[in-house]
């Protein structure tokens, strides 16, 4: 696979990237060539030690490196980045701390806030002080069921200047769906939102945060306030107070930031759950601040005064991504809301008036947005933008176009992948190279990434598992109730030994980029070819008539046959017609074997919190299976339209 060329950097725009200097120093420090990318990769998997190290100052991350970069015992998962180092991720990221703005919030059209960065080290003290007031010491966990808001952010750095462990959710999350979350790490202190704006709607959260609370018994729920009713929602929780009463004994000061060593853990993020318990990753202040950084500054270019969107929510990982911008010197763009309120002009509104150097978003947005016929690229000034950001799916090759074609011709737009396992990414864009369509630019700066076939061999233009053969830092320090840490290896090296896999089916294209066609676990296997999902979703959701697909195999009669589920756009069916010209195009952009035996309509499709397809949760109803946490889901409701469907009966 080689896609087209859409888009080059000049050389003026290459000459100003922080990886330029990057590279400078290092062929300096080294005295290798490192010409281009290629060289520049391979020496930081080959001299680890020394490319961490350079990672490290090049950041200006604050904090005693000491001696080693790293000790390596063999084993992957033994391997110790910075074993002597003693750093606290709050004094990095509160640096550049002044009078400039450090947080730009809005809350759909409902509320706008604006935190210099002065404002907000104010706050981050307070709320230390309070934490330590009501207890928490070094280890303890703080969970937040919160919005996208200032006050996340700022309780997060809290937990990191005493050592604690943050871990979140956002408030769309259900009693259940929390609890099988913040009940497995028994935090000491809750926080939480009185309510937060949706699509217009004002959603209150009381009915079920007294259930959450009393089932948690922290030693205080705190409320933060958003629409107003944080006093009644208080009254109504376990140990509750609001947010003001709860800093009201405290002034800012000085904020006093406990060094700590490098794997000290500092967040615990969750699996989907689509099919379980979610399992709790808990990661470490070090690794999550170093290799974030080596993102946001090699890879997205970020410096002092850039401005950064990402639209998520604090239920998923580039919630933590963004957050740490703030370690490069930028300011935070944050956004709570529908993304379609009161039409999808909205966030690009909101980059235009914000002057967004990096937006950041996933495909399936990128896709709507073309589906709507919506061209920002005449209707908004977003001259700003250096960098478009996609991730949660696999970004289309119309994705691709239409970012370039309808939102802003001159624009590095890297498609990133990696996951809630890492907190960051495996591949992902490299400014000094081309765009190709359909395709990630590479793999990242100290990531040993390559894609492995059925026997554990490297493979070349042929589709196979995506892995990481060497130790990298953002690797999970351990997942929580594991002692004998049997799950964890369990999750990433059952399948290839002291190699991590990381679930996705991946391929290299000839111009070492990337190309990921879907989870491997999702992968469609009909006489024993395995297909990715994301293959079909190209050419499916290309079509004029759908919105969108979701596609899985089904057992049978002693085989597995590719289903394919698709919502139609409004004012379009499913008829014969249009089921005959979607396996046609199937057949004639894929292959025979991508043909799904069964195309069948559906009114919607269910997705976890941040907008991903749930492909084996649907794989399970259709076999007459339970979900065993439909909490995990966005919409549950959605799976009762591939229920007992007569048509998969033959």
């Amino acid at each position: 696979m080689n896609g087209r060329v859409l888009w080059t950097p000049s050389p003026a725009r290459i000459a100003r990237q922080p990886l330029t200097r990057f590279a400078e120093a290092a062929r300096a420090a080294t005295g290798r060539e490192l010409a281009d990318y290629a060289a520049l990769h391979a020496w930081s998997i080959e001299d680890r030690d020394a490319f961490w190290s350079h990672v490290w100052d090049f950041c200006e991350v604050v904090g005693a490196k000491g001696g080693a970069a790293l000790r390596d015992e063999g084993d992957m998962r033994d391997a110790r980045f910075f074993p002597e180092a003693r750093l606290n991720v709050a004094e990095t990221l509160l640096r550049r701390c002044g009078p400039e703005e450090a947080i730009v919030f809005r809350s759909e059209d409902k509320v706008e806030r604006r935190l210099s960065g002065d404002e907000l080290k104010a706050l981050v003290s307070r709320l230390a002080q309070g934490l330590a007031a009501a207890g928490v010491a070094s280890g303890d966990r703080v969970a937040a069921m919160l919005p996208n808001m200032p006050e996340a952010v700022a309780l997060m750095l809290a937990c990191a200047s005493l050592g604690a462990i943050f871990s979140s959710c956002s408030p769309d999350f259900g009693e259940r769906g929390v609890l099988d979350r913040f009940g497995q790490i028994e935090p000491k202190l809750f926080f939480a939102c009185d309510g937060y704006h949706y699509a217009g709607k004002v959603i209150r959260v009381a009915d079920k945060l007294g259930p959450i609370s009393r089932a948690l018994k922290p030693e205080r729920t705190v409320i933060v306030p958003l629409i107003g009713e944080a006093e009644a929602v208080a009254a109504g929780t376990w140990n509750g107070a609001t947010l003001d009463a709860f800093l009201a004994p405290f002034a800012p000061a000085p904020l006093r930031c406990e060094p700590l060593p490098f794997a000290h853990p500092l967040f615990i993020l969750y699996s989907s759950g689509t099919t379980g318990v979610p399992k709790c990753i808990v990661h470490s202040a070090g690794g999550a601040l170093l290799q974030l950084m080596k993102e946001h500054r090699l890879h997205c270019g970020i410096t002092p005064g850039a401005r950064v969107f990402y639209f998520t929510t604090c239920g998923w990982m580039m919630w933590n991504w963004l957050a740490f911008a703030l370690g490069s010197g930028a300011t935070l763009l944050l956004y709570d809301g529908s993304p379609f309120h009161p039409n999808g002009n909205v966030l690009f509104d909101y980059l235009a008036a914000e002057r967004a150097t990096l937006f950041g978003t996933s495909a399936k947005f990128i896709d709507a947005v073309r589906k709507e016929g919506l061209r920002p690229i005449e209707t908004h000034d977003l001259s700003a933008i250096e960098t478009i950001t996609s991730t949660g799916s696999p970004l289309s090759p119309e994705g691709f176009d239409f970012v370039y074609d309808g939102i802003k011709r001159d624009v590095h737009l890297a498609s990133i992948s990696g996951g809630t396992d890492i907190v960051s990414c495996f591949v992902l864009g490299v400014p000094w190279l081309p765009v190709h369509e359909g395709e990630i630019q590479g793999a990242g700066l100290g990531m040993a990434v390559d894609v492995y076939d059925d026997d554990g061999r490297p493979v070349r233009g042929e589709k196979g598992d995506l892995v990481c053969t060497r130790a990298f830092p953002s690797m999970p320090v351990a997942f929580w109730n594991d002692p004998g840490g049997e799950r964890y290896r369990a999750a990433y090296f059952e399948r290839f030994p002291n190699v991590w896999c990381h679930g996705d089916f991946a391929e290299w294209t000839g111009h070492d980029g990337i190309v990921i066609h879907g989870r491997s676990d999702a992968t469609l296997n009909p006489q024993g070819v395995r297909i990715g999902t994301a293959e079909i979703y190209n050419v499916v959701e290309s079509l004029p008539e759908i919105a969108e697909a979701i596609c899985v195999g089904q057992d049978f009669d002693g085989d597995v046959r590719v289903v394919l589920f698709v919502r139609p756009k409004p004012g379009f069916d499913l008829d014969e017609a249009l089921t005959r010209r979607i396996r046609d195009e199937i057949r004639r952009n894929t292959s025979p074997r991508h043909v799904p035996a069964k195309v069948l309509a559906v009114p919607d499709i269910p997705r976890t919190k941040s907008g991903k397809i749930v492909e084996l949760a649907v794989r399970e109803v259709i076999h007459g299976r339970p979900v065993k946490n439909k909490e995990a889901l966005a919409n549950p409701e959605a799976l009762d339209h591939f229920a007992d469907r007569a048509e998969l009966k033959d």
